[in-house]
């Protein structure tokens, strides 16, 4: 029987060397006497690193900040481009002049904001493209657009003017005056007979929101006050022509002798039958006419750009009023700033 063989096991391979052994007596010691140079050394190299950190994040702060000056400047030169030579009137625009603080013309010495401009500029132009179906990229709509332009931008004008002397005469317009105007419209069913119906005509019709509303009709009433305000002699006929109809006088003779509405003085002022609802008539004097008792007439009443005196003549059987009335036109607002625009010129930043 062959025996089973046993390999030799294999010798390692020697070392050439043996670990250097490092003794004790050799490691520095850290007495009182080295602290302060072991830390030195310590902090010595940490602050390579710390420095190295430094650079690397103020190089990140600078370029950070570079690309934000340059985008900053780029995207201010696309908008004054935008607004000042091209005139872009897109939504986009219109919310950039809402933050940003830009002029497009001044009064006198007052800056006109492009915004209160663009904000005229697009009721206009949302109004016709929706309602009228006017394109404004045919010669006709381009035609239309610079009139909307040069319109909204003389309505800027004058209204910084208005506020100059409103401000000067103390005059202002509370919200208490604007919600009894509104109330006003809505009880005469002028702005839909709900608060959905209401800011769905204001959407539809201007792409206006009720706070928009509000703000165009804070301005309306601003200039009513102003232009009453400037223009006493008409005041004054109104007061005097009441005067005369307190003493007795016939209503039909005072309206010939002093109403401004050439259309019905002739016939004593009779306006014909009117209906609480008619939007004819401003919503002030169909106000006035329903208090009225038949045969009775009213204070003097300011509908706006208009003095009015009313007469209930008699109501009819179906609820309306035959009415009569005596009419006090104001000079009109943009003639009355005529003295102040050539003390004070305005200038526009745009060319319409």
């Amino acid at each position: 029987m062959k025996k089973p063989s046993i390999s030799k096991p294999k010798l390692l391979a020697k070392r050439d060397k043996d670990p250097e052994v490092v003794s004790a007596s050799d490691v520095p010691r850290i007495t009182t006497d080295t602290v302060a140079a072991h830390r030195e050394e310590v902090i010595g190299g940490a602050r390579k690193y710390i420095l190295r950190l430094g650079h690397t994040k103020h190089r990140i702060v600078s370029i950070t900040t570079s690309l934000l000056v340059i985008t900053l400047v780029a995207f201010l030169t696309y908008t004054v481009l935008a607004l000042y030579r091209f005139q872009n009137t897109s939504t986009f625009m219109y919310r950039v002049t809402q933050v940003l603080p830009l002029p497009v013309a001044k009064a006198g010495p007052d800056l006109v904001s492009y915004e209160s401009y663009l904000f005229e500029i697009r009721h206009y132009t949302h109004y016709y493209e929706n309602q009228l179906k006017l394109d404004f990229n045919s010669p006709e709509g381009q035609q239309q657009l610079v009139a909307f332009k040069r319109q909204a931008l003389d309505k800027v004008i004058n209204d910084a003017y208005v506020k100059k002397i409103a401000k000067e005469k103390g005059i202002s317009v509370s919200e208490q005056e604007i919600d009894e105007q509104v109330n006003l419209l809505r009880a005469q069913n002028r702005l839909g007979e709900n608060n959905a119906v209401f800011e769905d005509v204001l959407r539809d019709y201007w792409g206006w929101s009720v706070k928009d509303f509000r703000r165009s009709l804070r301005d309306q009433i601003l200039a009513q006050k102003v232009a009453a305000a400037l223009d006493t002699d008409t005041t004054n006929r109104a007061q005097k022509a009441l005067a005369e109809l307190k003493s007795g006088a016939d209503f039909a003779k005072v309206a010939t002798k002093y109403s401004d509405d050439t259309a019905t003085k002739a016939n004593g002022g009779e306006i014909g039958v009117i209906a609480r609802t008619n939007r004819d008539v401003s919503p002030q004097t169909i106000e006035a006419l329903y208090r009225l008792e038949p045969g009775k007439f009213s204070d003097v009443i300011n509908t706006g750009y208009t003095l009015v005196i009313v007469k209930n003549i008699e109501k009819t059987s179906d609820g309306k009023i035959k009415a009569a009335y005596i009419a006090f036109n104001f000079k009109d607002i943009s003639d009355q700033l005529n003295q102040l625009k050539d003390e004070q010129p305005a200038r526009a930043f745009i060319k319409n």
